[in-house]
Protein backbone atom coordinates (compact mmCIF):
# COMPACT_ATOMS: atom_id res chain seq x y z
CA UNK A 1 0.00 0.00 0.00
CA UNK A 2 1.26 2.94 -0.68
CA UNK A 3 2.11 5.93 1.64
CA UNK A 4 -0.80 8.30 0.11
CA UNK A 5 -3.04 5.61 0.65
CA UNK A 6 -2.71 5.32 4.57
CA UNK A 7 -5.44 7.68 5.38
CA UNK A 8 -7.94 5.19 3.62
CA UNK A 9 -6.57 2.08 5.30
CA UNK A 10 -6.99 3.76 8.59
CA UNK A 11 -10.46 4.93 7.84
CA UNK A 12 -10.11 8.38 8.29
CA UNK A 13 -12.92 11.00 7.81
CA UNK A 14 -12.29 11.65 4.33
CA UNK A 15 -13.94 15.26 5.09
CA UNK A 16 -11.03 15.92 7.63
CA UNK A 17 -7.60 17.67 6.60
CA UNK A 18 -4.51 15.44 7.14
CA UNK A 19 -0.99 16.83 7.59
CA UNK A 20 1.31 16.20 4.78
CA UNK A 21 3.18 14.34 7.78
CA UNK A 22 1.45 11.44 9.66
CA UNK A 23 4.25 11.03 12.39
CA UNK A 24 7.23 13.42 13.48
CA UNK A 25 10.20 12.05 15.02
CA UNK A 26 13.12 13.92 17.14
CA UNK A 27 15.87 12.18 19.07
CA UNK A 28 19.54 10.70 19.61
CA UNK A 29 20.45 8.48 16.55
CA UNK A 30 23.14 6.07 16.65
CA UNK A 31 24.72 3.36 14.36
CA UNK A 32 23.90 0.12 16.83
CA UNK A 33 26.60 -2.79 15.67
CA UNK A 34 24.83 -6.07 16.96
CA UNK A 35 26.54 -9.48 17.77
CA UNK A 36 24.70 -12.57 18.59
CA UNK A 37 25.31 -16.41 18.93
CA UNK A 38 27.31 -15.04 22.34
CA UNK A 39 27.91 -18.80 24.21
CA UNK A 40 28.97 -16.26 27.19
CA UNK A 41 29.93 -12.56 27.52
CA UNK A 42 33.41 -11.20 27.16
CA UNK A 43 36.56 -11.00 29.87
CA UNK A 44 39.41 -8.86 29.94
CA UNK A 45 42.19 -10.75 28.02
CA UNK A 46 39.60 -12.93 26.25
CA UNK A 47 38.26 -12.86 22.48
CA UNK A 48 34.68 -14.34 22.00
CA UNK A 49 33.84 -15.38 18.81
CA UNK A 50 30.10 -14.92 17.54
CA UNK A 51 27.56 -16.77 15.36
CA UNK A 52 25.88 -13.38 13.73
CA UNK A 53 26.40 -9.54 13.30
CA UNK A 54 24.85 -7.24 11.83
CA UNK A 55 24.58 -3.43 11.44
CA UNK A 56 21.40 -1.28 11.31
CA UNK A 57 20.28 2.81 12.20
CA UNK A 58 19.48 2.40 16.36
CA UNK A 59 18.29 5.03 18.23
CA UNK A 60 15.22 7.10 17.01
CA UNK A 61 15.60 5.49 14.05
CA UNK A 62 14.54 2.63 14.93
CA UNK A 63 10.73 4.07 15.97
CA UNK A 64 11.36 5.61 12.24
CA UNK A 65 12.03 2.78 10.37
CA UNK A 66 9.35 0.75 12.25
CA UNK A 67 6.27 3.17 11.92
CA UNK A 68 7.55 3.67 7.65
CA UNK A 69 7.49 0.23 7.14
CA UNK A 70 3.36 0.45 8.12
CA UNK A 71 2.72 2.69 5.45
CA UNK A 72 3.08 5.92 7.91
CA UNK A 73 4.37 9.38 6.17
CA UNK A 74 7.29 9.34 8.25
CA UNK A 75 9.95 12.54 8.91
CA UNK A 76 12.86 12.67 11.54
CA UNK A 77 14.86 15.63 13.01
CA UNK A 78 18.29 14.45 14.18
CA UNK A 79 21.71 15.04 14.13
CA UNK A 80 24.10 12.52 11.82
CA UNK A 81 28.19 13.18 11.57
CA UNK A 82 29.85 13.27 8.34
CA UNK A 83 31.36 10.24 8.98
CA UNK A 84 31.01 6.93 7.65
CA UNK A 85 27.94 5.80 10.35
CA UNK A 86 26.31 9.33 10.05
CA UNK A 87 26.57 8.94 5.71
CA UNK A 88 25.26 5.11 5.95
CA UNK A 89 22.37 6.07 7.87
CA UNK A 90 21.22 8.38 6.35
CA UNK A 91 21.02 6.13 3.08
CA UNK A 92 19.13 3.61 4.76
CA UNK A 93 17.02 6.00 6.26
CA UNK A 94 16.22 8.12 3.17
CA UNK A 95 17.60 6.02 0.42
CA UNK A 96 15.51 2.86 1.64
CA UNK A 97 13.43 3.07 4.06
CA UNK A 98 12.00 6.21 2.76
CA UNK A 99 11.81 8.43 5.72
CA UNK A 100 12.04 12.24 5.08
CA UNK A 101 15.04 14.04 6.47
CA UNK A 102 14.60 17.58 5.74
CA UNK A 103 14.47 18.30 9.26
CA UNK A 104 17.83 16.59 10.05
CA UNK A 105 21.33 18.32 10.10
CA UNK A 106 24.83 17.20 9.08
CA UNK A 107 27.63 18.21 11.61
CA UNK A 108 31.48 18.16 10.38
CA UNK A 109 32.87 17.79 13.45
CA UNK A 110 30.49 15.24 15.59
CA UNK A 111 31.00 11.94 15.32
CA UNK A 112 27.46 10.10 14.71
CA UNK A 113 27.22 8.17 18.11
CA UNK A 114 27.72 4.55 17.75
CA UNK A 115 26.66 1.20 20.10
CA UNK A 116 27.55 -1.75 20.26
CA UNK A 117 24.80 -4.90 21.38
CA UNK A 118 26.30 -7.86 22.66
CA UNK A 119 23.23 -10.45 22.34
CA UNK A 120 23.51 -13.14 24.77
CA UNK A 121 21.05 -15.11 27.34
CA UNK A 122 18.19 -13.59 26.12
CA UNK A 123 19.15 -10.12 26.48
CA UNK A 124 21.88 -7.82 25.43
CA UNK A 125 24.79 -5.53 27.26
CA UNK A 126 25.34 -2.40 25.12
CA UNK A 127 28.51 -0.38 24.93
CA UNK A 128 28.20 3.45 23.37
CA UNK A 129 30.40 6.07 22.11
CA UNK A 130 28.82 8.83 20.71
CA UNK A 131 28.49 12.61 22.95
CA UNK A 132 25.57 15.71 22.95
CA UNK A 133 24.53 16.59 19.60
CA UNK A 134 25.68 20.26 18.87
CA UNK A 135 22.17 21.26 18.35
CA UNK A 136 19.29 20.98 21.26
CA UNK A 137 16.31 19.56 19.84
CA UNK A 138 14.76 23.31 19.73
CA UNK A 139 17.43 24.32 17.94
CA UNK A 140 17.42 21.66 15.28
CA UNK A 141 13.45 21.60 14.91
CA UNK A 142 12.53 25.00 14.97
CA UNK A 143 9.06 25.36 14.19
CA UNK A 144 7.55 21.27 13.92
CA UNK A 145 5.72 20.19 11.27
CA UNK A 146 1.95 19.87 10.96
CA UNK A 147 1.61 15.76 11.78
CA UNK A 148 -1.20 13.92 13.04
CA UNK A 149 1.30 12.18 15.55
CA UNK A 150 5.16 12.97 17.03
CA UNK A 151 7.11 10.74 19.05
CA UNK A 152 10.22 11.86 21.41
CA UNK A 153 12.57 10.56 23.67
CA UNK A 154 11.66 12.26 26.93
CA UNK A 155 14.68 14.28 28.64
CA UNK A 156 15.16 16.59 32.10
CA UNK A 157 15.05 19.47 30.27
CA UNK A 158 11.74 20.73 29.00
CA UNK A 159 11.68 20.82 24.75
CA UNK A 160 9.40 23.77 23.63
CA UNK A 161 8.70 22.06 20.44
CA UNK A 162 6.33 19.72 22.17
CA UNK A 163 4.06 22.26 23.66
CA UNK A 164 4.01 23.64 19.67
CA UNK A 165 3.27 19.95 18.08
CA UNK A 166 0.80 19.57 20.71
CA UNK A 167 -0.94 22.90 20.30
CA UNK A 168 -1.53 21.98 16.62
CA UNK A 169 -3.51 18.85 17.27
CA UNK A 170 -0.44 16.33 17.32
CA UNK A 171 -0.75 13.76 19.58
CA UNK A 172 2.38 13.05 21.49
CA UNK A 173 4.14 9.94 22.20
CA UNK A 174 7.11 9.81 24.61
CA UNK A 175 9.48 7.47 25.89
CA UNK A 176 12.55 7.35 28.22
CA UNK A 177 15.82 5.80 27.65
CA UNK A 178 17.88 4.27 30.38
CA UNK A 179 19.12 6.92 32.99
CA UNK A 180 22.73 6.11 33.82
CA UNK A 181 22.66 7.65 36.87
CA UNK A 182 19.58 5.60 38.01
CA UNK A 183 18.29 8.83 40.04
CA UNK A 184 14.83 8.66 37.77
CA UNK A 185 14.71 12.20 37.96
CA UNK A 186 11.13 13.19 38.62
CA UNK A 187 11.67 16.37 36.07
CA UNK A 188 10.90 13.57 33.66
CA UNK A 189 7.28 12.77 34.25
CA UNK A 190 6.79 16.39 34.34
CA UNK A 191 7.30 16.71 30.61
CA UNK A 192 5.46 13.25 30.16
CA UNK A 193 2.33 15.34 31.79
CA UNK A 194 2.39 17.39 28.05
CA UNK A 195 2.43 13.89 26.23
CA UNK A 196 -1.08 11.75 24.77
CA UNK A 197 0.91 8.77 25.34
CA UNK A 198 3.68 7.36 27.55
CA UNK A 199 5.35 4.25 26.87
CA UNK A 200 7.75 3.39 29.22
CA UNK A 201 9.24 -0.44 30.31
CA UNK A 202 8.53 -1.85 33.67
CA UNK A 203 11.53 -0.80 35.27
CA UNK A 204 11.49 2.41 33.85
CA UNK A 205 7.97 3.12 35.44
CA UNK A 206 8.50 1.93 38.80
CA UNK A 207 11.83 3.84 38.54
CA UNK A 208 10.36 7.06 37.99
CA UNK A 209 7.02 6.44 39.66
CA UNK A 210 8.82 5.07 42.51
CA UNK A 211 6.56 2.08 42.86
CA UNK A 212 7.03 -1.25 43.51
CA UNK A 213 4.75 -3.44 40.66
CA UNK A 214 4.12 -2.59 37.06
CA UNK A 215 0.26 -2.01 38.04
CA UNK A 216 1.06 0.41 40.72
CA UNK A 217 3.33 2.43 37.88
CA UNK A 218 0.45 2.26 35.14
CA UNK A 219 -2.43 3.81 38.35
CA UNK A 220 0.56 6.24 39.08
CA UNK A 221 0.71 7.15 34.99
CA UNK A 222 -2.66 6.90 34.20
CA UNK A 223 -3.20 9.98 36.62
CA UNK A 224 -0.44 11.68 34.14
CA UNK A 225 -1.57 11.06 30.41
CA UNK A 226 -4.79 10.09 28.37
CA UNK A 227 -2.67 6.90 27.29
CA UNK A 228 -0.35 4.87 29.14
CA UNK A 229 1.18 1.81 28.20
CA UNK A 230 4.02 -0.35 30.48
CA UNK A 231 5.66 -3.30 28.84
CA UNK A 232 6.80 -5.90 31.07
CA UNK A 233 9.71 -8.32 28.48
CA UNK A 234 8.29 -11.80 28.19
CA UNK A 235 5.09 -11.20 30.16
CA UNK A 236 3.60 -8.73 27.58
CA UNK A 237 2.51 -5.39 28.35
CA UNK A 238 -0.40 -3.73 30.17
CA UNK A 239 -2.15 -0.30 28.90
CA UNK A 240 -5.09 2.49 30.40
CA UNK A 241 -6.73 4.69 28.00
CA UNK A 242 -8.56 7.38 29.29
CA UNK A 243 -10.06 8.68 26.38
CA UNK A 244 -12.00 5.61 25.85
CA UNK A 245 -12.13 4.31 29.44
CA UNK A 246 -10.21 0.70 28.25
CA UNK A 247 -7.87 -1.37 30.34
CA UNK A 248 -5.93 -4.22 28.86
CA UNK A 249 -3.44 -7.08 29.47
CA UNK A 250 -2.05 -8.89 26.64
CA UNK A 251 0.32 -11.68 27.42
CA UNK A 252 3.60 -12.18 25.87
CA UNK A 253 4.34 -14.14 22.22
CA UNK A 254 6.86 -16.84 23.13
CA UNK A 255 9.50 -16.35 20.63
CA UNK A 256 12.91 -17.68 20.03
CA UNK A 257 14.92 -15.01 20.79
CA UNK A 258 17.76 -13.82 17.93
CA UNK A 259 18.04 -10.21 19.17
CA UNK A 260 16.26 -7.92 21.26
CA UNK A 261 17.93 -5.03 20.29
CA UNK A 262 15.56 -2.08 19.37
CA UNK A 263 12.46 -4.52 20.21
CA UNK A 264 10.98 -2.02 22.74
CA UNK A 265 11.05 0.73 19.85
CA UNK A 266 9.18 -1.26 17.73
CA UNK A 267 6.33 -1.85 20.19
CA UNK A 268 6.20 1.56 20.54
CA UNK A 269 6.11 2.30 16.95
CA UNK A 270 3.69 -0.19 15.83
CA UNK A 271 1.51 1.06 18.62
CA UNK A 272 1.35 4.76 17.29
CA UNK A 273 0.35 3.16 13.96
CA UNK A 274 -2.64 1.12 15.62
CA UNK A 275 -3.81 4.35 17.80
CA UNK A 276 -3.59 6.45 14.35
CA UNK A 277 -6.09 3.77 12.81
CA UNK A 278 -8.22 3.94 16.05
CA UNK A 279 -8.56 0.59 17.03
CA UNK A 280 -9.14 -0.76 20.51
CA UNK A 281 -6.68 -0.59 22.78
CA UNK A 282 -6.76 -4.49 23.21
CA UNK A 283 -5.89 -4.99 19.61
CA UNK A 284 -3.45 -2.07 19.76
CA UNK A 285 -1.41 -3.39 22.51
CA UNK A 286 -1.60 -7.48 20.94
CA UNK A 287 -0.42 -5.25 17.44
CA UNK A 288 2.53 -3.55 19.13
CA UNK A 289 3.35 -6.95 20.99
CA UNK A 290 3.49 -8.83 18.27
CA UNK A 291 5.36 -6.59 15.78
CA UNK A 292 7.90 -6.25 18.83
CA UNK A 293 8.34 -10.24 19.12
CA UNK A 294 8.59 -10.58 14.98
CA UNK A 295 11.49 -8.40 15.47
CA UNK A 296 13.66 -10.33 17.96
CA UNK A 297 13.57 -12.96 15.64
CA UNK A 298 15.63 -11.11 13.22
CA UNK A 299 19.06 -9.45 13.26
CA UNK A 300 19.12 -5.83 13.60
CA UNK A 301 17.10 -3.57 15.41
CA UNK A 302 15.53 -1.08 13.09
CA UNK A 303 16.54 -3.53 10.12
CA UNK A 304 14.26 -6.57 12.20
CA UNK A 305 10.88 -4.28 12.66
CA UNK A 306 8.63 -6.50 10.65
CA UNK A 307 6.37 -3.54 9.02
CA UNK A 308 3.00 -5.40 6.97
CA UNK A 309 4.64 -8.03 5.22
CA UNK A 310 6.33 -9.47 8.23
CA UNK A 311 3.36 -9.52 9.91
CA UNK A 312 0.91 -11.16 7.40
CA UNK A 313 3.53 -13.93 7.50
CA UNK A 314 3.19 -14.22 10.71
CA UNK A 315 -0.82 -14.28 10.57
CA UNK A 316 -0.82 -16.41 7.40
CA UNK A 317 1.35 -19.00 9.37
CA UNK A 318 -1.04 -18.97 12.30
CA UNK A 319 -4.23 -19.15 10.41
CA UNK A 320 -2.93 -22.51 8.89
CA UNK A 321 -1.92 -24.16 12.08
CA UNK A 322 -4.70 -25.99 13.97
CA UNK A 323 -2.49 -26.01 17.05
CA UNK A 324 -3.17 -22.21 17.07
CA UNK A 325 -6.49 -21.71 18.29
CA UNK A 326 -5.98 -19.40 21.16
CA UNK A 327 -3.81 -17.21 18.67
CA UNK A 328 -6.79 -17.37 15.95
CA UNK A 329 -8.74 -15.91 18.65
CA UNK A 330 -6.89 -13.31 20.32
CA UNK A 331 -5.16 -11.71 16.77
CA UNK A 332 -8.54 -12.26 14.30
CA UNK A 333 -8.60 -8.85 13.88
CA UNK A 334 -5.47 -8.97 11.62
CA UNK A 335 -7.64 -10.03 8.91
CA UNK A 336 -9.72 -6.46 9.08
CA UNK A 337 -6.93 -4.48 9.51
CA UNK A 338 -3.23 -6.43 7.48
CA UNK A 339 -3.55 -4.55 3.99
CA UNK A 340 -5.54 -6.77 1.64
CA UNK A 341 -2.27 -7.13 -1.05
CA UNK A 342 0.28 -8.47 1.84
CA UNK A 343 -2.13 -11.34 1.35
CA UNK A 344 -2.51 -11.40 -2.21
CA UNK A 345 0.97 -10.98 -3.32
CA UNK A 346 1.87 -14.52 -1.38
CA UNK A 347 -0.59 -16.52 -3.33
CA UNK A 348 0.20 -14.96 -6.86
CA UNK A 349 4.20 -15.40 -6.09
Amino acid sequence: MAKQEVAAHQQVDPSTAQPAIDVFLSGLLFLDVVFTGLERPPTPGTEVWTRGMATSPGGIANFAVALSRFDLRTSLAAAFGTDFPGDYCRHVLSDIEGVDLSRSRCFPDWPTPVTVSLAYGGDRALVTHGGEPPLSGDQLIGRPPASRAAVVHIQPEPAAWLDTAGAAGSLIFADVGWDPSEKWAPAILEQVALCHAFMPNAHEAMSYTRTDSPDAALAKLGDLVPLAVITCGAEGAIATDATTAETALVPGLPMEVVDSTGAGDVFGASLVAATLAGWPLAERVRFANLAAALSVRQLGGALAAPGWPGVARWWREVRTRPDHHDLRRDYAFLDRVVPAHHFEDRVEG
